[in-house]
């Protein structure tokens, strides 16, 4: 959920409305500016996009196909069309590369006339292309490991250059597939942080068999997975607005724990 949500009078969504960003938070996503890369489009992509001043996208890659990481999708209409024509400027389009049980998927992202990838591959927006385990965009090696959920497949991507690493974990991430060596040692670990247990919105607590249970570790079991891990340094992203929580309650947690921080709308990491 975007915070402040609409209508929600919290103090969180309050405060967030009084002081913006980095209070207030949009959707999941990313930029590798290393090559123009885009990682998911949730509905805010436009506006990230524009207070970020990116001048370009080359390529496009999706985590998984939940709606609040795809449904800013057209973006790849609104950054290539020439209205004149309908079509996408010349030389004008957006790679998107997927693993291929993704792409397999993409059709399921639908309006009411159809898959919009039939749409947008048709009118020259992107290029849809699939791989198999590794791709590289220029000096940028791309690792994906899934993480299956059944017909609600993820994938986290190990992301690599010039000896640097980061693991790209955002959301859904459980079981973590821990077995796999690409995922250990990485100079940024940027993961969802799990479930808070205490203090959340209206004294909600999980029980037990919670379906957010099957797909999210807790804060305290995602830190020992990010020590096993031996991540130099985690980035939490993803956070969620019924867990009660302000940037300042972020910021007090990063000094009870070495080598995290709370990733907030805007923030710009070097690895």
């Amino acid at each position: 959920m975007a915070i402040p949500k609409p209508l929600c009078q919290c103090d969180v969504c309050k405060e967030a409305r009084i002081k913006g960003a980095p209070y207030a938070r949009t959707g999941p996503s990313a930029f590798i500016h290393d090559e123009n890369l885009l990682i998911d489009t949730p509905g805010e992509i436009s506006h990230q996009l524009n207070r970020s001043h990116i001048g370009q996208i080359d390529h496009l890659l999706f985590t998984h196909l939940d709606p609040d990481h795809v449904e800013g999708f057209r973006v790849v209409e609104q950054t290539t069309i020439d209205f004149r024509t309908w079509e996408a400027y010349s030389g004008r389009h957006i790679n998107l590369t997927l693993p291929e049980e993704l792409d397999e998927r993409l059709s399921n992202i639908r309006s009411v006339f159809g898959p919009l990838i039939d749409f947008y591959e048709q009118q020259g927006f992107v290029k849809r292309a699939s791989f198999q385990n590794t791709m590289k965009i220029g000096e940028v090696k791309i690792t994906a490991i899934s993480v299956d959920h059944g017909s609600r497949i993820s994938f986290i991507y190990v992301i690599e250059k010039q000896g640097r690493k980061m693991v790209y974990a955002p959301c859904d991430i459980k079981p973590f597939p821990e077995e796999r060596s690409e995922v250990h040692g990485a100079d940024l670990l940027v993961i969802q942080p799990g479930i808070f247990e205490d203090g959340l919105k209206h004294d909600f607590n999980y029980g037990k068999d919670h379906v957010s249970r099957t797909t999210l570790y807790t804060f305290e079991e995602t830190i020992a997975l990010a020590k096993r891990l031996q991540a130099g340094q985690t980035l939490f992203v993803h956070l969620e607005e019924y867990w009660n929580r302000s940037h300042d309650d972020y910021v007090a947690l990063e000094k009870e724990v070495d080598n995290i921080r709370f990733a907030y709308d805007g923030m710009q990491v070097t690895i």
